[in-house]
């Protein structure tokens, strides 16, 4: 879940996942620096309700 987002587009998410191949790794919490985002990318389908 993206739960900050900075006008510098700095992310905080909560229950991040790393995807390396077929192995998936829970995080947690993560602070994302926006200058290093290249892609971002929803694992499951997100519904609007």
């Amino acid at each position: 879940w993206l739960l900050v987002l900075d006008q510098f587009m700095n992310l905080v998410l909560d229950n991040a996942v790393e995807v390396n191949g077929n192995e998936r790794i829970d995080i947690g919490v993560v602070v994302i620096k926006g200058n290093t985002i290249v892609t971002v990318k929803a694992l499951e389908p997100v519904s609007r309700a």
